[in-house]
């Protein structure tokens, strides 16, 4: 609930402190007094479109300050932290929570919650949990089939609630296998030129058989081969110099001089060196025979090898073109065959999904039909209680008729939902757009508001000038209800009723002064004589007339009775 909020700069608001606390707050005033600019105020903490038009003619910025009671843990206090903003503790189980919007003359706002700057988004998202603004337009949406579902469903309680999840995933599953079903079939024609292509593409690939890094290998061997007489002829003057064929000098007889000439000398030095000559001399008869088994393979390979060399790679070549490389032809090697089995599968998984449906589609009008039942029955209940809240507020011919009637599917369900009411007996039930006058519409919310409140409480509800359109013993009504809702939310209104006011617990006047130059508001609550006072302005338009004051005293005793 809203402890305090405090409004500077606002319209004709200086500055004012408006204590609000549990229970019924009445907020009266004279007209232009700026009672508005309370509503205003409190829109502006729930993040309403802030218009620099509301700032006070001079002021550089407007500002409004509101501190609520809440649950220290919940879905309110989630969305605080999770704004970075925090509570201050403020009993077992409870906090403060802080929430301000500054507007600047210039049209620049910004919002804090929990001592934190966050987005205006974030106070829409508190408002949807923590306040019911209801005032003109709030009477003209409860005309909207949306609006009147939502009330039926909130009566409803657990029952619809439950029954109306079970229907959203019924209809979540179901959609998603209609969208998957018509997607499937629409892209069939696609899907089989696809399977065409990869099947042709896979059969390449096989045919080719491709290795990873054989292009590569292939490409280091063509330029061997097509260079083949160039190393012959390399090769075979390498071989002369370290072993000739022809009985030319070569390196393995000089060094055959040379162990030989060592030999034959007694110095162990000079032996070592010749020891090391013959090793060389083996090495070089060695690297002889391997030149000569190089010129063997290098005349076994010839043109033909180079031509089915350059013919493996042709083909590699066709399959990097079409695939960008040889590893990716290869993956597709490995990954195509599932995917063209997935293609080929479209007629069976046409038939499997096209079973799957028909269950969620059954499934779904099982759900479907249970929630249209448990709004049946919770529409039975909320009409006849309804009509007594009707009754109570001085419409006794008046009857409200709920009425579920099978309509177009959609995420809500089946159900056309339409709120009728038949204003005396006899009378056919019309929908309350025209079948309710503006202060009977007023009283209809209110008394919807009273049931709905019963089973699904509201925190914070506020009312502007919900009594327009009545008097006498409709408003005295009316005050009686809001001060029942108050039992279990609490209620702020702004009125201009005496019958309503009498009913609050608390009343704060808006009082507008002006210095001759300066006019300016300040919020003031009242007490004993003072309320008494404005109870008698209200009534007639005198402060101190002795019949209204009389009157004034005789409505508050209302209250005190019960």
């Amino acid at each position: 609930m809203i402890e305090e909020m405090r409004l500077r700069d606002l319209g004709v608001i200086a500055d004012a402190a408006l204590p609000m606390g549990p229970g019924f707050t009445a907020i009266t005033g004279e007209t232009g007094a700026g009672k508005t600019m309370v509503v205003t105020g409190l829109g502006l903490l729930m993040g309403q479109r802030a218009d620099s038009g509301t700032v006070r003619s001079g002021a550089p910025q407007a500002v409004v300050e509101g501190i609520w009671n809440v649950p220290s843990e919940g879905p309110v206090a989630d969305r605080v932290r999770d704004a970075g903003g925090d509570l201050e503790p403020a009993g077992a189980e409870r906090g403060e929570l802080y929430l301000s919007r500054t507007i600047a003359a210039e049209g620049r706002s910004r919002a804090a919650v929990g001592g934190r700057t966050a987005p205006a988004g974030v106070l829409v998202d508190l408002a949807s949990m923590l306040v019911a603004v209801h005032g003109q337009t709030d009477q003209l949406r409860l005309t909207s089939r949306t609006a009147q579902r939502d009330a039926l469903d909130r009566f409803g309680g657990d029952r619809v609630s439950d029954a109306r999840a079970a229907y959203r995933t019924a209809f979540d599953a179901w959609t998603a296998i209609e969208r998957d079903l018509g997607q499937l079939v629409a892209d069939r024609d696609a899907r089989a030129d696809e399977a065409e292509r990869l099947r042709a593409a896979l059969a390449e690939i096989e045919a080719v058989a491709p290795e990873s890094g054989e292009d590569a290998l292939l490409a280091a061997r063509a330029e061997r081969l097509a260079n083949a007489e160039q190393l012959r002829e390399s090769a075979l003057l390498a071989r002369e110099a370290l072993s000739s064929e022809e009985g030319a000098p070569d390196v393995s007889a000089l060094l055959g001089d040379a162990g030989r000439a060592l030999d034959r000398v007694a110095d162990p030095a000079l032996q070592q060196l010749g020891t090391q000559i013959a090793d060389l001399g083996y090495r070089a008869s060695d690297l002889a025979v391997e030149l000569s088994s190089y010129l063997a393979d290098l005349d076994e390979q010839g043109p033909q090898e180079l031509a089915s060399v350059e013919e493996r790679r042709a083909a590699l070549a066709d399959l990097v073109r079409a695939h960008g490389s040889l590893d990716a032809a290869i993956a597709l090697l490995e990954t195509g065959s599932a995917r063209l089995a997935e293609l080929d599968d479209d007629g069976e998984r046409i038939e499997r999904l096209g079973a799957r449906r028909d269950a969620a589609r059954a499934e779904l009008d099982s759900a479907a039909e249970r929630l249209s039942a448990e709004r049946r029955a919770a529409a039975e209940r909320l009409g006849a209680l309804v009509t007594e809240e009707l009754h109570a507020l001085a419409m006794p011919d008046a009857t409200l008729v709920v009425e579920v009637l099978p309509g177009s599917e959609t995420a809500h369900g089946h159900d056309e939902i339409s709120f009728l009411l038949a204003p005396h007996p006899g009378a056919p039930p019309r929908p309350v757009a025209k079948g309710a006058s503006g202060g009977e519409l007023s009283r209809v919310m209110l008394a919807i508001e009273v049931v709905v409140a019963a089973t699904d409480p509201v925190p914070t509800f506020i009312f502007d000038e919900v009594d327009a359109g009545i008097g006498g013993a409709a408003a005295i009504e009316v005050g009686r209800r809001l001060a029942k809702l108050a039992e279990s939310s609490q209620v702020i209104a702004v009125t201009h009723l005496a019958q309503v006011a009498a009913f609050a617990s608390n009343h704060l006047s808006v009082v507008k002064s002006s210095d001759g130059s300066i006019t300016a508001s300040s919020v003031t609550r009242l007490d004993g004589a003072a309320r008494e006072a404005e109870m008698a302005r209200l009534l007639s338009g005198l402060a101190d007339s002795d019949a209204a004051l009389s009157h004034a005293r005789e409505l508050l005793s209302l209250r005190a009775a019960g």
